[in-house]
């Protein structure tokens, strides 16, 4: 029988398991958001469009408690998520990482927020310090991250994230 590995992906199977958990987690993280036409520019919350500041605050919770549900409703279905690996994964893959007993990723910041919002497109992003615990150990990155948010039927999900290491 063949072993379960922690983030198991259809796309790659020969993934580093420690290294993909944390990228994939470090998708968590929305960063930006809105204005037409796009902009980009340090912004709050308060200038956000409210529909996409309500998806970035339950996709962070979300994140947080490992609520797979919401992720689900939140990550399209087409989802990609590039790792600072190069590895890919899938909407499976991503939501089947929060399952794994005792995995958590703690609050956190982020850092010099990005953004550009084109009609029902939104691109978010920044630099975000990821700590997680996985097998009972903590760890903490320094990552850049990039999601790409698509306003489907009124509601914004996300179909793309992409992630890179920034060496400390």
């Amino acid at each position: 029988m063949r072993e379960r590995r922690f983030m198991h992906s259809p796309v790659n199977d020969g993934a580093d398991l420690a290294r993909r958990t944390l990228l994939a987690v470090a998708v968590i993280v929305p960063t930006l958001a809105a204005s037409i036409p796009a902009k980009s520019a340090p912004m709050g919350t308060a200038e956000w469009p409210p529909d996409l500041a309500k998806a970035v605050k339950d996709y962070d919770q979300a994140t947080i408690s490992n609520d797979t549900e919401t992720l689900a409703g939140l990550v399209a279905e087409d989802y990609v998520l590039v790792n600072s690996d190069t590895t890919v994964q899938d909407k499976r893959s991503y939501l089947a990482d929060f399952k794994v007993p005792g995995f958590r990723i703690d609050p956190y910041v982020m850092e010099q927020p990005l953004l550009k919002v084109w009609d029902n497109v939104a691109l978010t992003g920044g630099l975000l310090r990821l700590g997680w615990t996985q097998d009972g150990r903590h760890q903490i990155r320094l990552l850049r991250i990039a999601h790409v948010w698509a306003r489907y039927h009124a509601r914004w999900r996300i179909k793309y994230t992409q992630l890179t290491r920034v060496p400390e």
